[in-house]
């Protein structure tokens, strides 16, 4: 099987080269516009909004995963959302009619439904509330379009939860790594479900699809059971670590406030910061979704939730 990733450099990409590359039966290709440390003698550089360069780069494929995306909370300008996210869709599917590819499988994201849901399945509402959620969400709308004229496709669209694991800088390893330095403060009361998934996990999953999800079109919400509230992530957190997390709890309203602050700076530096009020807003919602369908498909994550995290936590902080 030829397999063209588009958006492979960075993190679930690296690490899904790593994986596949594993299998003799896999022939595995990566597009990006930035040359991967890890798997250089395999990437392409291309960037998803050059039509005519995707036409070259994706000839003799036979599946296309596709996990390029702008998805930083602080991209500038916001319409580089759309850029990649919505035509970089378009012309993805242009380049595979082109060559006569009709297996594909795209990384969306729980971020369709918006926050504070009330465990969302994949028939559930959309109401993305950021650019990044909202160019998904648009960028789904217009896969589902051209699958009523190519209904020999199949297509595989799956909507992971935050995604973390060894070498994620996301806003995970912020969290564990505020816990492990001793600067971590909560905001909020801490009880807000937080669905998550670990890479090991996500990864196969990916691969699974490829296997065993060769015809129709399918949507699957991703996520790892059980669903942990920010005061479990600190705790599990602390006790395999060994740290002693301080109890102090600033209210949410104070919190924001403080995130607005560090947007008008980061406005005024032009820098981006850790700390917006966006990421405020993301920690202390509910985050929680139903992964039901993923879990009734016949796949079986590698790794419990708790060894996910003991493993990251392993690897980046020696524990």
């Amino acid at each position: 099987m030829n397999i063209t990733i588009i958006g492979g450099s960075g993190f679930v990409g690296t690490k899904l080269i790593s994986l596949l590359s594993q299998s003799p039966n896999f022939s595995i290709k990566n597009i990006d516009k930035q040359r991967s440390i890890a798997h250089p003698q395999i990437t392409n550089i291309a960037n998803v909004l050059d039509s005519e360069a995707l036409k070259r780069e994706l000839a003799g494929a036979d599946v296309v995963i596709l996990l390029a995306a702008e998805h930083r909370d602080d991209v500038t300008p916001t319409s580089l959302y759309y850029d990649v996210n919505v035509q970089g869709m378009k012309n993805t599917l242009e380049a595979m009619e082109y060559n006569g590819v009709k297996r594909l499988i795209f990384t969306s994201s729980v971020a369709v439904y918006g926050l504070d849901k009330d465990n969302p399945d994949e028939q559930s509402e959309k109401d993305p509330f950021n650019h990044y959620g909202i160019s998904k969400w648009k960028a789904e709308q217009v896969l589902d379009n051209w699958r009523n004229s190519h209904a020999d496709w199949n297509i595989n669209i799956v909507r992971p939860t935050v995604i973390f694991g060894e070498g994620n800088r996301g806003n995970v390893f912020n969290l564990l790594n505020q816990i492990a330095t001793g600067k971590f403060m909560m905001i909020g009361a801490g009880n807000n479900q937080k669905s998550m998934s670990y890479i090991g996990n996500i990864i196969a999953f990916i691969e699974f699809l490829l296997v065993e999800k060769t015809a129709g079109y399918h949507i699957y919400n991703y996520v790892d059971k059980p669903d942990f509230t920010t005061n479990d992530l600190v705790f599990h957190t602390g006790e395999i670590l060994g740290k002693k997390i301080p109890t102090t709890k600033i209210p949410y309203w104070l919190g924001l406030f403080g995130g607005y602050g560090f947007d008008v700076l980061a406005f005024l530096t032009r820098k981006k910061l850790n700390i917006s009020s966006v990421r405020v807003k993301k920690f202390c919602a509910v985050t929680k979704y139903d992964s039901t369908k993923a879990m009734s498909s016949g796949f079986i994550p590698p790794y419990s939730m708790e060894e996910g995290l003991r493993r990251m936590l392993k690897e980046e902080f020696g524990k």
